[in-house]
């Protein structure tokens, strides 16, 4: 045998020992699982257009003082920095507590509820009071930041309020309960009112109500997709068992909301809770369904109630005072307005608002943005109501890639609230349907309404930060030995 020479054997335990090592590293860098990708945060976005939401707003209200006194208004800065405040409080909440949130979302609403004092403080000044508007809804403004900023921190996982679904959906009934034993306003009754304070607490409910579907439809999906059952004109229903509490409930609800004679408040929960379903299944026969009973719903209304009877007469003929020599009625006089507004309005303060009656509390404030906005404002407008709630059907979107069932139907329930809202107010100023009484959403003065409205922004933050963070990336199989 040939013998090996002595100084080759320290070279070759050196290459194994190398070996060795570039093994384990090797091993290392396998066992060690990627980085996780960087979070998308969009807090420098969602600064730029806050700042550009609070110079519209506060040019909007120097342009209403220019046009009713010939002077800037004398509390501009205390409006400017009181909505600058606002403003910046909540762009901290989110980037403290969501920072992969929609940056679009917070400042549409701050827009939106600037917009909605500014006409608020027109208006005002068209109907002088002893309690101006515009400073009560600033403060109402301020306390829907405050539950704003309490929402998401205290909301740390959205899957969390599905454990209150049956809870959300007995508070909801308490408080459209609650209106009927207090007195009637305007024929309707949905309001309580305690001493000085007025509160509407079927704003409230309607987001109750939609954590409610939501859970409900999540936890019994399937079975509402069941298509073994009994058929109804090719429709299949799913079991008793599954249908009855939400039909039930449904029933309550309508049930209360003929009592209280609010067909506003019975075309928004009845809405939610057919388009909520349809999301759940995917069938179109529920919206057919939905639609059909809704008519049925409307026409008993207009035929036992005289307060909804008396609307949907005035909205067949809107200028039927007109010709009896009576004077015109608000839905007359709010087609006029647009019709005075044209394309580019007469301008903030230049209207003829004071005309129409009490509209900064109530749906006819659209009739004001018209006619002095003129339709590429009230077309502008629209177009924020649009943007803001396709960015929560996006949330929904992102979601359900995500198998977060609960999640996406409560950002599709919480879009739905704010379409529905849009769609049958403007639908009523502009005579296509009846008036229904309910406010625009950020626009319209009422505490319950702006306070229920940064919920419903709070909410539909969380959500859109829950479906745009990243999934933290899976560590790898171990290797075999």
């Amino acid at each position: 045998m040939t013998a090996v020479p002595a100084e080759a054997a320290p070279g070759a335990a050196s290459n194994a020992a190398a070996a060795a090592a570039d093994e384990a590293r090797t091993r290392r860098r396998i066992d060690t699982p990627p980085p996780a990708p960087p979070q998308p945060r969009r807090g420098g976005s969602q600064a730029l257009l806050l700042a550009g939401a609070i110079a519209v707003s506060v040019y909007g209200y120097i342009n209403t003082g220019l046009a009713l006194d010939g002077s800037v208004p004398g509390d501009t800065l205390r409006y400017a920095g009181g909505l600058a405040a606002l403003a910046l409080i909540g762009h901290l909440a989110v980037r403290l507590r969501a920072p992969c949130a929609d940056p679009v979302l917070l400042p549409i609403a701050v827009l939106l509820n600037g917009l909605g004092l500014v006409l608020i403080h027109r208006l005002d000044r068209d109907a002088p009071t002893a309690q101006p508007g515009a400073p009560a809804q600033l403060l109402w403004s301020a306390v829907g930041v405050g539950l704003f900023v309490a929402v998401l921190a205290a909301v740390r996982e959205h899957q969390l309020l599905q454990r209150y679904g049956q809870r959300c959906a007995v508070a909801a009934l308490v408080l459209m309960i609650a209106p009927i034993f207090f007195p009637a306003v305007n024929g309707a009754r949905i309001w309580v009112r305690i001493g000085g304070l007025s509160l509407q607490p079927g704003e409230f409910a309607k987001v109750l109500l939609a954590v409610f579907f939501a859970a409900y439809l999540a936890a019994n999906r399937e079975a509402l997709t069941y298509s073994g059952g009994h058929r109804i004109r090719g429709l299949a229903l799913p079991p008793r068992s599954v249908l009855g509490p939400i039909v039930a409930v449904w029933a309550v609800c309508l049930g209360i909301l003929l009592l209280e004679r609010d067909l506003g408040a019975s075309l928004l929960f009845f809405g939610l809770f057919v388009a909520m379903l349809y999301v759940a299944t995917n069938r179109p026969g529920w919206l057919a369904v939905g639609l059909l009973l809704a008519a049925l719903g409307a026409f008993a209304m207009a035929t036992v109630v005289p307060h909804v009877r008396d609307r949907v007469d005035g909205w067949l003929a809107p200028l039927a005072g007109i010709e009896e020599g009576a004077g015109t009625g608000q839905l007359a006089q709010s087609l006029f307005s647009f019709a005075s507004g044209g394309l580019l309005g007469t301008g903030l303060g230049r209207g003829e608002s004071e005309l129409i009656g009490f509209a900064g509390k109530s749906d006819f404030i659209l009739a004001t943005a018209g006619e002095e906005l003129g339709l590429s404002g009230l077309t502008a407008l629209l177009l924020l109501y649009a943007l803001f709630v396709s960015r929560g059907y996006r949330a929904a979107l992102g979601l359900a890639a995500r198998n977060d069932d609960f999640g996406a139907l409560l950002a599709v329930g919480l879009s739905v609230i704010v379409t529905l809202q849009a769609f049958v107010i403007s639908a009523g100023v502009l005579g296509l349907i009846p008036l229904t009484g309910m406010v625009m959403p950020f626009l319209a003065q009422g505490g319950s309404s702006v306070v229920t409205n940064w919920v419903i922004v709070a909410l539909l933050i969380h959500l859109t930060h829950a479906a745009r963070k990243p999934t933290p990336a899976a560590a790898p199989a171990e290797s075999a030995p």
